[in-house]
């Protein structure tokens, strides 16, 4: 399975805009500058987080994006199924009915073994995104930057809000 990449900058944006003091709002522009990704690009993913209703966005001089739920509300998977969609990564196209020595009246009435393990290991992966917050990525991105560069990058933020 491999994600679109505003999967990655639609994770790492949330983490930025976790951090932003109440009414205060970042960018497409300085979050696009702060990853170095095409912005262009970069609003259509987050566009798609507002329609989920995962950021709010304000216009004007001072707008842009910012959280619409504190970061202990928004699981990995809200994000990613913004992105993404809601559908199974596996989609069976039943290909057995194509063995040639299958017998023309033998009728498999449940799905097969293939298509259950891989929606079971959907569902896993899907519960492991539900059960990580957004606020867990900010702990530990918290423990792992150093702290001249969390703060710095911070500052950075702030002054384009």
């Amino acid at each position: 399975m491999i994600l679109k990449s505003q999967v990655e900058w639609v994770l790492h944006c949330c983490a930025i805009l976790a951090g932003l003091p109440e009414n205060r709002y970042l960018s497409t522009k300085a979050l696009a500058e702060f990853h170095g990704v095409p912005k262009e690009y970069l609003s259509k993913a987050l566009q798609s987080l507002s329609q989920a209703s995962i950021v709010v966005t304000t216009l004007g001089p001072s707008g842009g994006y910012r959280l619409a739920k504190v970061p202990s509300e928004i699981t990995f998977l809200e994000i990613v199924e913004a992105v993404e969609g809601k559908a199974s990564t596996f989609v069976c196209s039943n290909i057995r009915t194509n063995n040639p020595c299958r017998p023309a009246d033998y009728c498999e009435t449940k799905p097969c073994a293939v298509a259950r393990i891989m929606w079971e290991a959907d569902e896993a992966w899907r519960a492991k995104l539900r059960s990580v917050k957004l606020s867990d990525l900010v702990d530990t991105l918290s423990k792992e930057i150093p702290a001249d560069l969390w703060k710095s990058s911070f500052e950075w933020v702030l002054q384009r809000t």
